[in-house]
């Protein structure tokens, strides 16, 4: 008998959670006008939560502070990292504020939650011997070659990212002063200089085989396909996990944006420019590479001096 009601009482746990989220969910999209992905993601951390508290046959207006402690412990005892505890905490927070507004909740007791600390991932770079290996590595003896030696030259030389580069505009390129005019995240514009390399490859490209691809057809993108389409970021990744495989060097295009970022600090550039040079809205984030020069002249002292580190 006891355990036909902890039973029914799993199951109308289940279902009053269930209705909450899909209630909450819907006015994320509807009424915040959320994007789909960020909706997915908040149902898929809360259904999570949801299957603790019907297991455990825990009505949502009984949980507290105490309940929501005890299932991101349970979490982290299943092996979900820092970043995934603290993203399941943001999606609690955002729901608790939900729960408040229906008076399910008397306040919002995530607020009281503290997100754990994230271990800070440094960015792996390409030493610059590895950068021209991989570029040198790309076969420039056919027009889609050349596309793809000034995509990438212009990646390192200019630190873009794959979407700035999928995006950029004939307009925008300006070839004699060795400058683009990128178009980042937030819309905000910046000027990026490149270097002669680049010029050479992108000069090549723009004046003899885009031009023959393209026949005459206007497309604004300086970066088309075989079809004269502009290039998506997926083929841009796709041609660059070819040429990794050709030449042998691990890494992903963003190490390219990464990689140009460190040389410059190595080679003197201060951080200010570098931030501008990137397209970052806070100091902090270009702060990294900092850490990512000191952290390879560490593992350069450990390799040549064992046991001195």
């Amino acid at each position: 008998m006891t355990h036909k009601n902890s039973s029914s009482d799993s199951a109308l746990a289940k279902s009053l959670f269930a209705n909450a989220l899909s209630a909450f969910c819907a006015e994320l999209a509807l009424t915040e006008g959320k994007a789909a992905l960020t909706v997915e993601t908040y149902a898929l951390s809360l259904s999570l939560f949801g299957r603790w508290c019907a297991k455990n046959a825990l009505s949502l207006e009984k949980a507290s502070v105490r309940e929501l402690a005890y299932y991101l412990a349970r979490r982290h005892t299943e092996g979900a990292s820092n970043k995934t505890v603290a993203k399941d905490i943001s999606a609690l927070r955002t729901f608790g504020a939900y729960l408040v507004r229906q008076k399910i909740w008397g306040e919002n007791y995530a607020l009281h939650l503290d997100r754990p600390r994230s271990a800070q991932n440094l960015p792996r770079v390409l030493s610059e011997c590895k950068v021209n290996m991989l570029l040198s590595g790309i076969a420039a003896d056919t027009a889609l070659g050349v596309r793809d030696r000034a995509l990438f030259e212009l990646i390192y030389s200019a630190g873009l990212r794959v979407s700035e580069a999928a995006g950029l505009l004939i307009t925008q390129t300006h070839l004699a002063e060795h400058l683009l005019i990128v178009l980042g995240k937030g819309n905000k514009e910046r000027m990026v200089p490149f270097g002669e390399d680049a010029k050479r490859w992108l000069a090549e490209w723009l004046e003899r085989f885009r031009p023959e691809i393209m026949g005459g057809r206007a497309v604004p993108e300086v970066f088309v396909s075989r079809r004269g389409r502009p290039l998506s970021r997926k083929s841009i990744w796709k041609r660059f996990q070819d040429i990794e495989a050709r030449t042998g060097v691990s890494a992903k295009v963003h190490t390219l944006r990464h990689s140009f970022a460190t040389h410059l600090l190595k080679g003197g550039a201060d951080l200010r420019s570098v931030q501008e040079l990137l397209g970052h809205s806070d100091l902090s984030t270009t702060q990294i590479y900092t850490h990512v020069d000191a952290a390879q002249l560490q593992e350069s002292h450990q390799r040549y001096f064992p046991g001195h580190a």
